[in-house]
């Protein structure tokens, strides 16, 4: 894909039914991996094949991470025990992916019990919801025990090129993009897709976070790379178009943001929302991103003070548009 830059795609079992990983070559020192797909027996298998054949002859000298959600780290735990390589990330993204792959405590379950109750979601989907209790951990049976702490600004060194490590947030807390400037290449995870939005979520754990907020910071910063960059994105088609691709998923937040104040002209629950912005059939899986974005989108409104919520006395929480509201923008 550039110099260096080999590019592999791993199946995933879900309507999102890949991930592309980078293997970045540092000649003597051996691959960098970045992203390395689920835990899960068909990826070690194809991990076997790769290390024997294409990646064969060097050594995988780390496993970089760019954020903590199981197509991404899910092998992470497998391949480093394997090639004894180092392994970075962000903290953040490494506790996060700690604590989910030790499994939910009674108190963590009763908190996604209560984020699933207000949102006015229906018991029967309720109950499957908490059924994928402990989803994560079968996606990423296990996390390397230590790591090489990536910070925004540091420079991560591949053989003679110089990786620059961009920070950002909004689809996790702290994801790790990596910024080639002498070959202007950009691989930045899921934080921006070529056909598709990434999933900006609120989650049981921090109901009233802002997300959103985040998000579109991000792709602010975005308009300082030259626009000509060549985007290694996690899923699609590698493309060029940077600062365009950046500016649509700003529109498309601002079109959401627009379309939900007057439609809580009444007041409306979170799962009304959710219905009205995904308005096709859903599994299981695809609710509770839907769900979790719907809420993003409700608690940045509030913040801006374009809503209000309330929770009735069934502990539902009600959204209504607050009063004097004129119109929303994203800036």
């Amino acid at each position: 894909m550039a110099p260096g830059v080999l590019w592999i795609r791993l199946t995933l079992p879900f309507q999102l039914d890949h991930i592309n990983v980078w293997a970045l070559d540092g000649g003597d020192s051996g691959w960098t991996l970045v992203d390395t797909g689920l835990g899960d027996r068909r990826t070690r298998e194809v991990w076997d094949g790769l290390l024997a054949t294409v990646l064969a002859g060097k050594p995988v000298e780390r496993v970089v991470v760019t954020h903590f959600h199981p197509d991404h780290i899910g092998a992470a735990d497998w391949l480093v025990e394997r090639t004894g390589a180092d392994f970075a990330t962000s903290l953040t993204e490494w506790l996060v992916a700690r604590m989910l792959c030790g499994g939910n405590t009674p108190a963590m379950e009763a908190a996604a019990e209560r984020f699933y109750r207000r949102s006015g979601l229906d018991a029967e989907t309720q109950a499957a919801v908490r059924d994928r209790a402990g989803s994560y951990a079968r996606g990423v049976p296990g996390v390397p025990a230590t790591l090489t702490r990536l910070r925004a600004g540091d420079l991560l060194n591949v053989g003679s090129t110089s990786w620059r490590v961009i920070g950002g947030a909004g689809h996790t807390a702290e994801p790790v993009s990596l910024y080639d400037a002498a070959n202007g290449v950009l691989i930045p995870g899921d934080q921006i897709l070529p056909r598709i939005s990434p999933n900006i979520s609120v989650w049981p754990a921090e109901p009233d976070a802002d997300p959103l907020a985040d998000y579109l910071a991000s792709l602010d910063a975005w308009s300082e790379l030259p626009a000509d960059t060549l985007v290694l994105p996690s899923h699609g088609l590698p493309f060029r178009g940077l600062h365009g691709r950046a500016a649509d998923l700003t529109d498309h937040h601002a079109a959401r943001l627009e379309e939900i104040v007057p439609f809580c002209a009444m007041p409306q629950t979170a799962a009304a929302v959710m219905r009205r912005l995904f308005d096709r059939p859903l599994d299981t899986h695809q609710t509770v991103f839907a769900m979790g974005e719907a809420i993003a989108h409700l608690n940045h409104l509030i913040r801006r003070g374009a809503l209000l919520r309330n929770t009735g006395p069934d502990g539902i929480d009600l959204y209504r548009r607050g009063p004097g509201q004129g119109a929303v923008t994203t800036r």
